[in-house]
């Protein structure tokens, strides 16, 4: 990966940064920073936010446009919404919740077998945490101060199919919690289609 590249994977996966973070995280100098940050702008993938900050001037954060979030991939995203409202017209919502039940079904087998070796809940966050990235929602764990940890998902590739249809994230709240297992409690607080930048899901040991 590139610089330029790294530099709009790091305001995907960070959240908005300014020149000096960015410079710090790629080994730059500031200006080096800029540079990459107006190249990217005058493409339209970025653009900025002044904030104030309580001492001094204010601070300019960039962040990604919807065009520069459409630079990582929505797995076929419009035959999938296409596909979605057929089996609907079709079949109806019952027969979309069938749709979801199957996909459901694969994915907690596949899940399952990551987490086949998997012992202490940590291992076991941190397997469903590769299984997810392989699928394309890059993925990563946190460890919160009271020990919680924090599946945190800073991309969605069936973004578009999860608009159209939110039973998809429904499905997947109540699979992360089969596959887990019952000594912890999963919630998401951080919602894609709610406005956030990402997903994020508490894991609390019981």
């Amino acid at each position: 990966m590139n610089t330029a590249e790294q530099t709009l994977f790091l305001i995907k996966t960070r959240g908005p940064q300014t020149a000096q973070q960015l410079a710090a995280l790629l080994e730059l100098t500031s200006m080096g920073a800029r540079r990459q940050l107006e190249a990217w702008q005058e493409k339209g993938m970025l653009t900025y936010e002044d904030v104030a900050d309580k001492r001094g001037r204010p601070s300019r954060r960039w962040l990604l446009t919807e065009a520069g979030h459409a630079r990582f991939p929505d797995r076929h995203a419009d035959l999938t919404v296409q596909l979605i409202d057929q089996v609907r017209g079709l079949f109806g919502e019952a027969g979309l919740d069938k749709l979801i039940a199957a996909r459901e079904a694969d994915s907690e087998r596949q899940y399952r077998l990551h987490l086949h070796n998997a012992g202490a809940l940590p291992e076991r966050v941190a397997a469903l945490v590769r299984a997810r990235s392989s699928e394309g929602y890059m993925a990563e764990v946190e460890t919160r101060d009271d020990g919680a940890l924090l599946l945190v998902e800073n991309h969605c590739p069936i973004c578009a199919a999860a608009r159209r249809c939110q039973q998809f994230c429904r499905s997947e709240l109540d699979l992360f919690q089969r596959v887990l297992g019952a000594d912890c409690t999963v919630g998401r607080v951080e919602h894609m289609l709610d406005g956030a930048r990402r997903c994020v899901y508490v894991i609390k040991p019981l």
